[in-house]
C-alpha cells in the first residue's frame, strides 16, 4: 500500500531524503514551509478538470507534510491548476481525499498545496508526519 522512500539524491533540486528523514526545505525567506515534509512513496490518483472534461492521472508521492505533498505523475498539469487528490497513507483504512493546488512544476514532479482540509483530515496528516519522522 505505501512505503517510505529510499535514500535519495539531490536531483533538480528536490531532495529525496532517507526515510522519514526531514526533505530539504529553505528554513527562511519567502519560500519558507510552515511544516516539514517527509519521505513517503505511496501511489496516488489526481483527478482535473481539463478541456471540458474530468480526467485521471497516477503518480507516486516523493514527501508528504502536513499542509501538501510532492510526487511525480503521469499527466501534465499547470501551476496554479486546481485539482483533487486521493492518496493512501499509513494509519488509515481509508485514503486521504482533497482537493490541492499545484504550486510546483519541475517536468514530472509536482508540489501540491492542501486547500480544503477538515479537522479530522489534519489530525490524520499531524499523526502519519509524526510516524514518518520517527523512522530511521
Amino acid at each position: 500500500m505505501w512505503a517510505l522512500a529510499p535514500e535519495g539524491i539531490w536531483a533538480g533540486g528536490m531532495n529525496m531524503a532517507a526515510p522519514g528523514k526531514k526533505t530539504a526545505a529553505d528554513k527562511s525567506g519567502p519560500n519558507a514551509r510552515r511544516y516539514p515534509r517527509f519521505a513517503i512513496d505511496a501511489r496516488m490518483q489526481v483527478r482535473m478538470f481539463q478541456s471540458g472534461e474530468f480526467q485521471t492521472c497516477w503518480g507516486h508521492s516523493t514527501e508528504l507534510g502536513q499542509d501538501g505533498i510532492g510526487a511525480t505523475l503521469t499527466g501534465e498539469l499547470q501551476t496554479g491548476e486546481i485539482v483533487s487528490l486521493e492518496i493512501p497513507l499509513p494509519l488509515s483504512a481509508y485514503p486521504l481525499k482533497v482537493r490541492a493546488v499545484v504550486r510546483y512544476r519541475d517536468g514530472l514532479r509536482y508540489g501540491f498545496e492542501f486547500l480544503t482540509l477538515n479537522p479530522t483530515q489534519r489530525d490524520m496528516l499531524r499523526r502519519v508526519c509524526e510516524v514518518l519522522a520517527t523512522k530511521s
